[in-house]
Formats: structure tokens, sequence, C-alpha cells
């Protein structure tokens, strides 16, 4: 039967082989796995013995085909299972032929779920594969790539279900989430700012990267959170790919197809592969979960300078390609960067109701730990001034009031406009 191991936001088959031959009884597992999967051996076993099948006292020897793919985490343990116990005769020949199972086991043989249910479910539509059995929480985000998708809470329901004694649950993909700003602050809330607000729409109109430069208080943290209220939901391949790849990093909101597009917004001592991805497995970083979205990096001098430079092979490529010891993995990276800087250390260069307290070798300093490359991948770059007192008090001060849904509506338009003539 099969299973699947994650590499980067794919899902890779891997056939489950079992060999049950006389010998000393020791359960051995073959095809680079990692602790996770080597520990389901003890979990299988208490499982097996536990929902009352003999567990075989011989030399059980499980192969993970292909072998030279890195197996990881505990979703190998139902197929394990289901292999152990069709190789010990409880389940009728060929019953788990064209049959895909993932799932981690409890030690009464409980399913419990596991990440990148998702990409397993598309993975397992091209193999292609009759039926995929999954936990019962996975099932609704699995049912989202279309096919047989079988929900099971125990091992028990599973064997019944392959031995014609009982019947699994066929899952249903739950309803989307609509696209709306739900949270999200409204442009009706910003006083002033006329020409922030008009920077604003043509970078969401065309994907640009902006950099906002300000004093404190000036709005520049409200207008990036504007952002993702003006955007155009995401596309329908955009919602699975994007869905897909929260799955994988175990962020999918409810196992629900998302709609709106993605807002990050890591703090300033994010880690190099924090922001990028890496660890071990590997697993995508913030520019790859804000992919299709936003990423706001507020306080951008204050980044460290190795995961700014990171950044520009991935802003310029729309990827991110992460080379380890145990392999490597290919993520995509295509947000809108939104930052934010004060103008100098104390924040007031430039502002008419402070005075500035740094010296030219402090501004100096502060400026360079930005470099001109990265600052060239900012297309739309504004300097923001504090918004006198008087203009939030008066009425006619309001920067025209325009609420996210009417400049959302602009944005869907112009972008319309530019789908039909790169068709052309």
């Amino acid at each position: 039967m099969l299973c699947f191991a994650l590499e980067g936001i794919e899902a890779v088959p891997v056939t489950v082989e079992v060999d049950v031959s006389p010998g000393i009884p020791v359960f051995e597992l073959v095809g680079l796995p990692d602790a996770a999967v080597r520990e389901s051996r003890e979990r299988v076993r208490a499982a097996i013995r536990n929902g009352g099948w003999s567990f075989p006292a011989q030399r059980i020897t499980v192969n993970l085909a292909p072998a030279y793919t890195r197996k990881g985490g505990a979703g190998f343990d139902l197929a394990i299972a289901l292999g152990v116990l069709a190789a010990g005769g409880h389940l009728p020949p060929g019953a788990l032929q064209g049959v895909a199972a993932a799932g981690e086991m409890a030690l009464d043989g409980a399913l419990r779920p596991v990440r990148g249910a998702l990409a397993m479910a598309l993975a397992a539509r091209g193999a292609p594969c009759a039926a995929l059995i999954v936990p019962a929480e996975n099932a609704g985000e699995a049912a989202l790539a279309g096919g047989t998708v079988l929900a099971a809470t125990h091992l028990a329901d599973v064997v019944a279900h392959l031995a014609g004694t009982g019947r699994l649950p066929v899952a249903v993909a739950p309803a989307s989430t609509k696209p709306s700003g739900g949270s999200l602050p409204d442009l009706a809330d910003i006083k002033g700012q006329l020409i922030a607000r008009r920077a604003l729409e043509v970078a969401a109109a065309g994907g640009h990267n902006l950099f906002l430069v300000g004093p404190p208080g000036a709005g520049k943290s409200l207008l990036a959170r504007c952002l993702p209220a003006i955007l155009p939901a995401l596309a329908p391949d955009e919602a699975l790919e994007v869905s897909r790849i929260h799955s994988v990093a175990g962020q999918l909101p409810g196992g629900r197809l998302m709609k709106t597009r993605p807002f990050r917004s890591p703090h300033h001592c994010a880690s190099r592969p924090a922001i990028l991805g890496g660890g071990s497995p590997i697993r995508p970083g913030e520019v790859t979960l804000a992919h299709r979205g936003v990423l706001f990096l507020d306080e951008l001098p204050e980044f460290a300078r190795q995961v700014l430079e990171g950044l520009r092979q991935p802003l310029e490529e729309g990827r991110v390609l992460l080379s380890r010891a145990q392999g490597s993995a290919t993520f995509p990276a295509r947000p809108m960067l939104v930052a934010a800087a004060n103008p100098c250390p104390c924040g007031y260069l430039g502002d008419s109701t402070h005075a500035c307290t740094c010296s030219s070798m402090a501004i100096t300093l502060y400026r360079s730990r930005l470099s001109g490359p990265l600052l060239d991948r900012f297309d739309i770059q504004l300097y923001l001034a504090p918004v006198p007192y008087e203009h939030f008090t008066a009425a006619s001060e309001t920067g025209g009031a325009e609420s996210s849904r009417v400049v959302r509506t602009r944005v869907e338009r112009a972008r319309a406009v530019q789908t039909a003539r790169f068709r052309e």
C-alpha cells in the first residue's frame, strides 16, 4: 500500500512493503527512516496487541520504498500497521491494493492527525489511488483535493472497512472561508495620509513592494495592516497552492480552503530559518507562508543583516532553495513585501513637533543597516509625516473616508485589466 513523505510542499508516494519470515522475533524498518518513523515500531506493536490481534512472533521487515527518499514524521504508523496485519493474515488478500493511508497512532490504536494532509491527498489523486484513509481530523482538509477520502478514528475501523465488515464515512470538504477583512483594520479608519493611501492602492493593484518611512505615530503599521483588506481574493488555483503550503506547515485554519491572502508579520528578532525556512525536517519560513499575500517587516533596520540579505534572491526569483545535509527543498516565495522603518534611531528626524537627538554618525550607521540591493527591491518608497491633531477632529480632513471594500473594487478592476493584457 501507499503512504507519503513530505519534501518541501510536495508529498512523495512511498510504498510500504512488509515481509514476515521465520527467525528470531525482530521488527526492522529500512528505507531511510528518521527517529520518529523508527519509533513507530513500538506504537504499531502496542496498537495491534491492544486491538485484539496477535502480533507475529517472527522476523518482520518493513521496507519504505524508494529507499533513497528520506522519511520523517509519524504519518507512516497507519500504513505500517495495516501492512503488518495483512502479512499476519488478519486482512483478506488484495485488501490493500490501490489504498493509501496516512496517520499517527496512539498506543490503543486511536488515530491522530498529521500535517500535510492536503499535499498527501493531491499526491494520492495523481498516483492514482482508489481511496485515501486519513484521521478524522484531517479528513476535511484532504477532501479539498477531490477524490475519495475516508475518515477514520481508530485502527479497528480501518480493518473492518478493508475486511468488508464495516464502512468508513466519505469525507466532505468544509466550506471555504469567505474573503473578508475580518478583524483587519479598515482604510476608513485612517485620517489624512492621502498620498500613503494612494500608494497603498497602487501597490495592491500592481503587486509592488512598499517601504514606509516615518516617525512614530505616523501610521506606518496601521497602513500596512490595511493592505490585506484591499487585495482581491485568491483565485481557485492560488487558494489550493496557498492552502497546501499552510497544510505542510501545520497551520491550515480549520482544514478549510484559504480564500483570503495571508498576512505575516514576524518579529524583528526572528532568525534566518524562521524567515527563509529550514529546520529538520525542512519547513517553510515566513516568506513562503506569506506566498500570494503580504509579508510585513516592521522596524526593518532592526532585523539581522543576514536575514535581510537572504531575502534578496527569493524576492527576485519567487522561490527559496534550501540545501541541507539531509536534503534540499524548494519553496515558493512570491509575497508582497511591505516594510516600515524610522528615519533615525530616535525616530524623529524630519518631525516638526519633536527634535531629533541623533548625531550624523548615528544616522549614517542606522541607515547603513539596509543595503542598496535590498532597497532596490522596493518599488515604492514613501516618507510619512505625522498627521496634525486638527485633522483627527475636523470632519473635512478624513482622507476621503473610503472603506477598504470600495478600494478593493478598484484594485480588482485594475488587476483584471492587467490579466487581460498579459493574456494577449
